[in-house]
């Protein structure tokens, strides 16, 4: 096996990932992480999906292709010229971009549980995660990525990383997988 070869790599994924070259965005989901949500997505028929921290739309446009004719998808994200670029190459009326805070969006959020959330952002990752951990379904699919040391950390990073997966560890109403692959994966469900 060479998982090295990724197929299906979505049709609008090499013009956003040339734009997110072009503005020098570094914190955008790698090719395996995307594969990855794809398979997942395409385990949620008539799902409710939502990603917070949408960037350019790479990992946007790989859950996108996975999900079924009949789900949908919220991606937030809180910068103006990111969100732009994954509006203007994800059109598919399944999905809303968001230009919005997403601490303010999770505390603000009343509507349906989703059974599907990628957390790719300080809120719903190491910030308000119970608030967001909430709002997953019973059996729904919670993922978290860059679990492994990156480039782009900032000083003391790797502290806040480590105090989350103990919190995590901790938890008797979860259950999770750890995955030393890609940028490190957590995948998540309750109990």
């Amino acid at each position: 096996m060479d998982d090295k070869i990724i197929s299906g790599i979505p049709v609008e994924y090499e013009a956003i990932k040339e734009a997110t070259i072009e503005l020098q965005f570094n914190m955008a989901s790698d090719l395996y992480t995307g594969s990855l949500l794809k398979t997942l997505a395409a385990s949620k028929p008539l799902g409710r999906f939502l990603e917070l921290g949408a960037g350019t739309g790479l990992a946007t446009a790989w859950i996108v292709s996975g999900m079924d004719e009949k789900s949908s998808l919220i991606a937030i994200e809180n910068n103006e010229i990111l969100i732009a670029v994954a509006n203007k190459n994800i059109v598919d009326n399944r999905v809303d971009c968001m230009l919005a805070d997403a601490y303010e969006w999770i505390r603000d959020y009343k509507g349906e549980k989703f059974d599907f959330i990628f957390a790719d952002a300080m809120p719903g990752k190491y910030d308000l995660f119970d608030e967001t951990i909430a709002m997953l379904t019973s059996g729904g699919l919670y993922i978290i990525d860059d679990m492994l040391p990156q480039p782009n950390w900032p000083l003391g990073h790797d502290e806040k990383v480590r105090s989350f997966i103990i919190g995590l560890e901790s938890r008797d109403d979860l259950l999770m997988t750890k995955m030393n692959w890609s940028t490190g994966i957590i995948i998540i469900t309750k109990k």
